[in-house]
């Protein structure tokens, strides 16, 4: 069985997945960690467990989630631990063995990550410290993004600022978008490595990534998960002038007017009531004409960017829809594939208002000339393949 991590800054989730079956054997969830109500939730073999945590943070977190997971799992069924990490700058392009050397690389690349990396190898050291006589392998979101050429990866700012600092585009959701454009190749019974599939990610966080040969070669998030799309509380693309104007009208500082960016803005921001579609699009319903301009800001964002990625392709094969909003928000779909007339694709309403249920994913109609889909993702059995390919590797050899 491997197990995988996902460690975020208050909270840590893990899944037990059977490595050949690729099916869930048992999920947990600690939240809120460094609070008074953090809590722990497992559901093992289908039966659910609660555990009041008092204010734990991660490495308690942990030794009590695998103290109640190794209560009904016997720990010796466990190959392998699977980690996500946030960003892998240039130096991980692949999921990696961790040991303290490549902790330490992890560490050093914080700054382009400092919400995230940091929060992640909490969660890899005080999994290890539980956990040491199994591999343990890194994947990270940027990974399946690295091979962008670099017209797409490239900022036009000052050259030093790239080869000093870091300063280019690297993308995020990269498990994500991989997991769904394989799926979206067997639907369509292709070879993924001959599909051009246009893929969008679309949650709290937003992404659209340009799939060519097995590969991504565009995306819509940058250096930080901050650029590209309207999300729930991120702003997106913005015109860089604005920090400047923003801190002469307001006063505000640059960390100030960052944190805003990424937590007061997108459909927060414009609807002033959510940064929960669900919520967004219950107001609209009712007549709140803010929340029906963050609906329809959002979805022509998206249309426009993904109608820019096919750029990158030449010929689109499909469009899959993912992410919470993307598997289950019909009319999300409907304005934005209304607004990619341009690439040929048309909608079925009923397949869509189905999510595609009544007919293998497909919500697009038979004899559109772009196929149109919502596959649920799957990031934690990603995660579990890439780990197997490891292990397997290391068996081998």
């Amino acid at each position: 069985m491997i197990l995988v991590i996902n460690s975020g800054s208050s909270s840590v989730k893990m899944a037990l997945i059977e490595e050949k079956t690729e099916k869930l054997l048992a999920e947990g969830l600690a939240q809120k960690l460094g609070e008074v109500g953090a809590l722990l939730d497992w559901s093992i073999a289908g039966e659910a467990e609660q555990v009041e945590l008092y204010a734990a943070q991660h490495e308690v977190a942990i030794e009590k989630m695998l103290a109640v997971l190794f209560s009904r799992v016997d720990k010796k069924s466990i190959i392998a631990a699977g980690h996500r990490v946030v960003h892998g700058g240039e130096t991980f392009i692949a999921p990696t063995l961790l040991n303290q050397a490549v902790i330490g690389e992890i560490s050093a690349l914080s700054h382009l990550a400092p919400l995230h990396n940091p929060a992640n190898l909490l969660g890899i050291t005080a999994a290890m410290r539980q956990l040491s006589t199994i591999p343990h392998i890194a994947v990270f979101d940027t990974a399946f993004h690295h091979a962008m050429p670099s017209y797409a990866s490239m900022y036009a700012v000052p050259y030093e600022w790239y080869s000093k600092y870091g300063v280019r585009r690297y993308g995020f959701h990269g498990s994500s978008h991989h997991y769904v454009g394989l799926q979206a190749a067997k639907i369509l019974g292709r070879n993924f490595s001959d599909c051009r599939l246009l893929t969008a990610h679309l949650g709290n966080g937003c992404s659209a990534s340009a799939i060519a040969n097995g590969i991504s070669v565009d995306t819509t998030m940058g250096m930080t998960p901050l650029e590209g799309l309207v999300m729930g509380t991120r702003s997106g693309d913005v015109d860089p002038g604005l920090h400047d104007f923003i801190a002469r009208q307001s006063g505000m500082s640059l960390s100030e007017l960052t944190s805003a960016l990424n937590r007061k803005s997108g459909l927060l921001g414009l609807s002033g009531c959510s940064n929960d579609m669900r919520t967004v699009l219950a107001a609209a319903d009712r007549g709140d004409e803010r929340a029906a301009l963050a609906v329809e800001v959002f979805c022509y964002r998206l249309a426009k960017a993904l109608a820019g990625l096919a750029v990158a392709l030449g010929s689109v094969d499909a469009i899959v829809f993912t992410g919470g909003i993307g598997e289950h928000a019909a009319v999300i779909r409907a304005k934005t594939v209304h607004q990619l007339r341009i690439l040929g694709a048309e909608l079925d309403g009923e397949r869509n208002d189905l999510h595609g249920a009544s007919a293998h994913g497909f919500i697009s109609k038979k004899e559109s000339a772009t196929a149109v889909l919502v596959i649920a993702t799957n990031e934690e059995q990603m995660i579990a393949r890439y780990v197997c390919t490891i292990v397997h590797e290391q068996r081998s050899n």
